[in-house]
């Protein structure tokens, strides 16, 4: 089978809609496993700390990669607030990696929603994807913890490999031939997140998208 990548932005593009939560709940199982091996192998640094939709990459083999991904203002929604302070080298790259992580699945279940249209999340997502949002690193969840609340929700639902949902979604974008190029638009999303972390009650994100290059890390599934 073709290892075609496409991004996570490239994805919603063609599909001209939000993931839906079982998506969401596969793509952050399989994108908490990778970046836990990452870290293990000592690359975590080597993603440059930000993780976006034009960054995460999926593939019709139904892996993952990562790409360069360096601080800039297409990113600045998705960057952890102690990055954008200088304070790299003071904090925990993987915090940081999963505050970039939360924010991108946040964008990708309020893909094109009407803004008066709350994104449609069960408690448990939503409370998960706000922790790994926290502004405050000691209040963000670790990886670890990520990836029980993940399996214990498998336990409950039975949710569909990580590898199954990519080649999915992937296929989406190959059959639509869709152009390359998205545009982000992140000042709602981020208005969104805000009203979220200050109420915890109606679910509503933001937007963003971009582009890049250089595949760093790959991570493969059993089906």
């Amino acid at each position: 089978m073709s290892s075609t990548f496409v991004t996570l932005a490239e994805v919603l593009e063609a599909r001209g809609g939000p993931l839906v939560e079982e998506e969401v709940w596969s793509l952050l199982m399989g994108t908490a496993e990778s970046l836990v091996d990452v870290s293990y192998r000592g690359m975590a640094r080597a993603i440059y700390n930000i993780i976006s939709p034009s960054s995460l990459l999926l593939s019709a083999t139904g892996t993952l990669a990562f790409k360069n991904s360096a601080l800039s203002d297409e990113v600045s929604t998705f960057t952890a607030p102690e990055m954008l302070q200088g304070l790299v080298d003071a904090f925990d790259v993987e915090l940081m990696l999963v505050y970039s992580l939360g924010m991108t699945l946040y964008w990708s279940v309020d893909y094109h929603l009407p803004q008066n249209q709350p994104v449609q999340l069960s408690d448990n997502l939503n409370g998960l994807l706000l922790s790994m949002c926290e502004d405050l690193v000691h209040r963000r969840l670790n990886l670890n913890s990520i990836l029980e609340a993940c399996e214990s929700q498998n336990k409950t639902t039975l949710l569909p490999p990580p590898s199954k949902v990519i080649r999915q979604l992937v296929d989406e974008v190959l059959h639509e031939s869709v152009s390359a190029s998205v545009i982000i638009s992140d000042h709602l999303m981020f208005g969104r997140l805000h009203v979220f972390k200050t109420m915890q009650s109606e679910p509503t994100p933001k937007k963003c998208n971009s582009n890049e290059s250089t595949v760093l890390v790959r991570w493969c599934f059993s089906a």
